[in-house]
């Protein structure tokens, strides 16, 4: 190799890509035992909240939080992997006369998509939070909204100095792992007092993403970094080949059986089904058999009149609404079938007055502010809701879909407005609210 062409090969890096926008859809699990509905007291029970250890933005497993992040929810990150891969390549050969910028068009190696948990899609605050709190951790600019290496540009435009057979290719870090999520909820201490501390929630999942594409040229002879893009690329050429070794008129080279076998390897299979970190939701599902406890209560606003109301018609939602003599019950909510798993209560929310039971319609659960319905009780886990409580003493909740992991909350403060599903929760307080029993 003539001297300082390996630091040319080292400098042959350009960057290319583009961001996009999509959607998010997150996976919870739990695992119920019996439990009770109402607050008591403990020997000690806490008169007050301490102040969090850490901001809002960046609670850590074990910290303190305070009532009004009853409502919201924020990812960690378990496990992270990178992986130098290469997402266009071609083999190409340059001969003497034929050396300059040249375009080369690529074939499509392998596709990475952006993803947080099981639908493969990333909208909503969680989701970016997530995906930013893997490039912190690593300390690289990874992508944070949906997008795909299949919309890049499949041609690389190359100044060849020299004669040889060349691997040009794309490529990328692709950054996989898996994520919990921190919840809000009381926890007795060692003295047993109550205190409100950061959980690991029953949300957990998996994530994909990748930094900018880096695009180049390589050779056999040349000397490249060890488990990087370009060594990837290098070891296509399959350097040991006849392929690699013959001469060849300029231009491309047919792919070699170790090239073809390495892009059917990384081809991107098509899945369906539900993954075992999500409990399973069906658009058709059988009728519940409920077992609802005998107290009623209002899911109010802390300090505020308005509370849950349940929708007459079955394409309304869920809103804030005064009670009344003219409510009719459809401020009144039971809940039923209650389990607990860690402190956390799981339920169904039965409204007295329209006999249904709250959900996120199938076809919205990957919306965010998807509205909160009622719908005929079935075995569904759309139908199913965490319950995040305060210290005993206090009546104030924070409510999660079991399925979709998102938080309920409003926008605003307003007779009629509609309670939706948040990702991350509303972080102004508005999904923190009050079980009052009526």
């Amino acid at each position: 190799m003539a001297p300082g062409q390996g630091k040319d090969m080292m400098s042959r890096l350009r960057s290319s890509g583009r961001w996009a926008r999509g959607l998010v859809a997150l996976t919870v699990t739990a695992a119920p035992t019996l439990a009770a509905i109402t607050a008591v007291a403990g020997p000690a029970a806490a008169t007050g909240h301490p102040k969090p250890a850490t901001t809002v933005n960046q609670p850590k497993l074990g910290d303190a939080c305070i009532s009004t992040d009853l409502g919201t929810r924020h990812p960690y990150i378990k496990t992270t992997e990178v992986s130098p891969t290469i997402t266009h390549f071609k083999g190409w050969y340059i001969t003497e006369g034929t050396t300059g910028n040249q375009t080369v068009t690529t074939s499509t190696q392998t596709t990475i998509s952006v993803s947080v948990g099981l639908n493969g899609n990333v909208e909503g605050g969680f989701a970016v939070e997530t995906l930013g709190k893997v490039g912190a951790s690593l300390g690289l600019n990874v992508k944070v909204d949906y997008t795909s290496t299949s919309t890049e540009s499949n041609s690389v435009t190359w100044n060849f100095n020299q004669p040889g057979y060349y691997g040009v290719y794309k490529g990328t870090k692709k950054v996989t792992g898996t994520y919990g999520s921190l919840n809000c909820n009381r926890v007795q201490q060692g003295d047993g007092s109550w205190a409100l501390k950061w959980i690991e929630g029953p949300g957990s999942g998996s994530f994909t993403t990748y930094t900018t594409l880096e695009e180049g040229a390589v050779r056999c002879q040349d000397k490249v970094p060890a488990n990087s893009i370009m060594a990837k690329a290098q070891a296509l050429l399959d350097c040991g080949s006849a392929a690699a070794k013959a001469e060849h008129p300029a231009g491309a080279v047919a792919p070699t059986a170790k090239q073809k076998r390495d892009r059917l390897v990384q081809r991107p299979t098509l899945t369906s089904g539900t993954s075992a970190e999500q409990p399973k939701a069906t658009g058709r599902s059988a009728r519940a058999a409920l077992n609802c406890e005998p107290t009623a209560y209002k899911i109010a606003v802390p300090g505020k009149p308005l509370s849950w109301g349940a929708p007459l018609l079955a394409a309304d939602g869920v809103r804030l609404r005064p009670s009344t003599i003219f409510s009719a019950h459809l401020d009144n909510w039971r809940l039923c079938n209650v389990t607990e798993n860690n402190g956390v209560l799981e339920a169904s929310l039965w409204n007295w007055g329209n006999g249904g039971c709250a959900t996120i319609a199938a076809q919205n659960a990957a919306t965010e502010q998807a509205v909160l319905q009622t719908a005929p009780c079935a075995e569904d886990d759309l139908q199913r809701f965490y319950i995040y409580r305060d210290v005993p003493g206090s009546s104030k909740i924070g409510v999660q879909n079991k399925y979709t992991g998102s938080m309920m909350g409003h926008d605003r403060y307003a007779d009629g407005e509609f309670i939706r599903q948040y990702s991350s929760g509303r972080q102004d307080g508005t999904g923190t609210y009050t079980l009052i029993g009526v």
